[in-house]
């Protein structure tokens, strides 16, 4: 699936060539995130986008992704080649497409369905409870909506108002309140873990006081008392 905004481009590359792969299994919503990200990207932020799908034999349960290309200029290979963020909401899923993962690549999974093996090289890790966050809200399904706030919030890669945008179309109506409940929510997680990440770069980076030798003070003999003879 191709959308395209070349009426927004404008002749100079802003934004190199970004490949994302959303991945889980069948049912938890993976494909839906590729059409809401993707149509995000291109009707509202501006962007151009091209995104393809593929899943196991079994539609329901098996590992399935959908792939995303954006770009400022026109895509013109649609298929990804080596993904830079990689999205995990199933262990099955993880364990199939983490190899890929370049060195200096963001890995984003789900802490409720997913354990993860210490990241390779300069692998950008996060999590988020996203599973237990929708049954908090009332139904698990929409998990994936959670997991595209997050998403959104500690990638930047389009802008929220951009996704909110997106969902009438690709969400039932009547689900649509509940979806952008679902998608705050996991936004707001996102902020918080990316102010908590700066905090501590911030601590890191700042000099230490550097305390003041103690200078070591040599007691004065005590003077001997003069006593008078009679």
């Amino acid at each position: 699936m191709f959308w395209e905004m070349t009426t927004s481009f404008t002749g100079e590359l802003t934004m190199a060539r970004t490949e994302i792969r959303f991945s889980g299994f069948g049912g938890q919503g993976i494909i839906r995130c590729g059409l809401i990200a993707g149509k995000a990207l291109s009707l509202f932020d501006g962007k151009n986008a091209s995104m393809n799908q593929s899943f196991g034999p079994e539609a329901r349960g098996s590992a399935c992704s959908s792939q995303l290309v954006v770009s400022d200029d026109r895509v013109l290979y649609p298929y990804i080649t080596t993904p830079q963020i990689l999205i995990s909401m199933s262990q099955e899923a993880y364990d199939k497409y983490e190899p890929e993962l370049p060195g200096k690549g963001t890995l984003i999974i789900d802490t409720d369905l997913v354990k993860a093996k210490p990241p390779k090289g300069k692998v950008k890790m996060y999590s988020v409870p996203s599973t237990r966050f929708a049954e908090e809200l009332g139904n698990r399904i929409i998990a994936n909506l959670v997991m595209m706030g997050f998403f959104t919030a500690v990638t930047k890669i389009v802008t929220p108002e951009a996704m909110k945008k997106a969902l009438p179309g690709l969400v039932p109506d009547r689900f649509l309140d509940l979806n952008i409940r679902a998608f705050e929510k996991g936004y707001e997680y996102g902020l918080k873990v990316l102010d908590a990440e700066n905090r501590k770069q911030e601590k890191k980076a700042a000099p230490k006081k550097t305390s003041k030798p103690k200078t070591k003070t040599t007691a004065k003999p005590k003077a001997k008392s003069k006593v008078k003879k009679n």
